[in-house]
């Protein structure tokens, strides 16, 4: 360890808060790489830091409201966030709203519309909430997509699963498409909606390709609003 290091390990918490407020997400990785003491302050996910750029990032709106009541800590919030709707990522007819975390379908005759996470992932085991508020329509579908899936088309079909760079779950009939073929029923014993956060069901789709998938919905009833938030890996591991 150089001289440098060890003199940084030394420096106390309301130095190192100034310092860390100051650097971006990808650069506190790097810190927390440095020594111990900067692991286990950065370890600390309700500290200043977090809370800081939590604040800095995310919108008033959104940690005051309920949306994030499932994401107990600061980093945890700003990590929801780094993984919520993409705003340059969407249907022509969705916007996302300024909490960040829902997006919004205009009432728009004969047309499907989509959006997507920022954040794909090809491997591991992630788990997000999602709210479905207002009426479903004919199609409501809530799946995952590649970067270069379309977020939109004409008419009322289901976009999410009707090619095959996307799988969809349409909550209206419960059943699952993909490349435009139904997959049979999902989940087999209740409806959709009814299900609760944390209960178990079983496994949609097998044999998912080795690229980024990214959490989509597409919608077609006017003015329905969709919440995601990123929870992080399930609690049972």
């Amino acid at each position: 360890m150089t001289s440098y290091v060890m003199a940084a390990a030394k420096l106390p918490q309301q130095v190192l808060e100034v310092l860390f407020s100051y650097l971006d997400i990808s650069d506190l990785r790097n810190c927390s790489l440095v020594c111990k003491n900067w692991y286990e302050y950065l370890n600390d996910e309700n500290n200043d830091v977090w809370r800081f750029h939590c604040v800095r990032k995310l919108a008033e709106e959104a940690l005051k409201s309920d949306i994030l009541r499932n994401v107990p800590t600061y980093k945890a919030k700003l990590r929801a966030f780094y993984h919520a709707w993409n705003p340059n990522d969407c249907s022509r007819n969705i916007y996302v709203k300024s909490n960040g975390f829902t997006v919004h379908r205009n009432p728009v005759a004969q047309s499907t519309d989509g959006a997507r996470g920022k954040i794909g992932f090809k491997a591991g085991r992630h788990c997000w909430e999602v709210w479905w508020e207002g009426p479903l329509g004919t199609v409501a579908v809530i799946g995952l997509a590649t970067e270069d899936a379309p977020m939109q088309c004409h008419g009322y079909v289901s976009l999410l699963g009707g090619n095959e760079n996307t799988w969809g779950w349409n909550l209206v009939d419960n059943h699952l498409f993909h490349n435009g073929d139904s997959q049979g029923n999902y989940p087999t014993l209740n409806n959709a909606p009814k299900y609760q956060v944390g209960e178990r069901i079983r496994v949609a789709f097998r044999g998912l390709p080795d690229k980024p998938l990214y959490p989509s919905v597409s919608a077609v009833y006017g003015n329905t609003e969709i919440s995601m938030v990123y929870l992080g890996p399930p609690l049972d591991g």
